[in-house]
């Protein structure tokens, strides 16, 4: 009953569509309608104000550390864990967008953050380097995604690179169309005037 109480507030919090909000609160429009349609902080730069664009990505990070540090702090690391990964689902699959929602990276960071920082840092790290060296984030997204669940099963254990890997499978299927660009050679660079669908 703890795990299916941790996966609801985890979806809820996670559902929250901050994007959608802070732009309109902006007066930026409807971010549905801009670019790739994502609510996510990446389709927000998009919109010119990056202001607006590192709120999205702190609240969005917030939304899913939040409710992964109250299921922690009540019923253990697992319904932590649970709760994180509703968090991602909420976030990607928010039903009150008929289930269209980012992609997940700003999330992903969130609940690192909440049960291993060590790990979140690494995964910063990891798309840094990549965004810089490539000049394409999601590029960055997917490495940063794919090696996480070693880089938790290095430093935290078993648990942490499940939870881990669950999330990047689930990134790299909210990435399906860049990950087909990628593999074509078209997908746009950093600060190209093309719009990423």
């Amino acid at each position: 009953m703890n795990l299916l109480i941790a996966a609801v507030i985890g979806y809820l919090s996670g559902s929250v569509p901050y994007g959608l909000l802070l732009t309109k609160a902006a007066g930026l429009g409807d971010i549905r309608s801009i670019g790739s349609g994502n609510i996510g902080a990446t389709n927000v730069l998009r919109t010119g104000n990056r202001w607006v664009a590192l709120l999205t990505l702190l609240f969005d990070a917030a939304k899913a550390a939040l409710p992964v540090l109250f299921a922690q702090y009540y019923w253990g690391d697992q319904a932590g864990m649970v709760a994180g990964i509703a968090a991602f689902l909420g976030h990607c699959f928010p039903v009150w967008l008929n289930f269209k929602g980012g992609k997940g990276v700003s999330c992903f960071i969130g609940i690192l953050l909440a049960l291993s920082w060590p790990v979140a840092l690494i995964f910063c790290a990891v798309w840094l380097v990549i965004a810089f060296a490539q000049k394409m984030s999601s590029l960055a997204a997917l490495t940063a995604a794919a090696t996480a669940p070693i880089f938790a099963y290095v430093v935290d254990g078993e648990w942490l690179a499940a939870t881990a890997g669950v999330l990047a499978v689930i990134l790299f299927i909210q990435h399906r169309t860049n990950l087909v660009r990628l593999l074509r050679g078209t997908e746009p660079k950093i600060g190209s005037d093309k719009k990423a669908q």
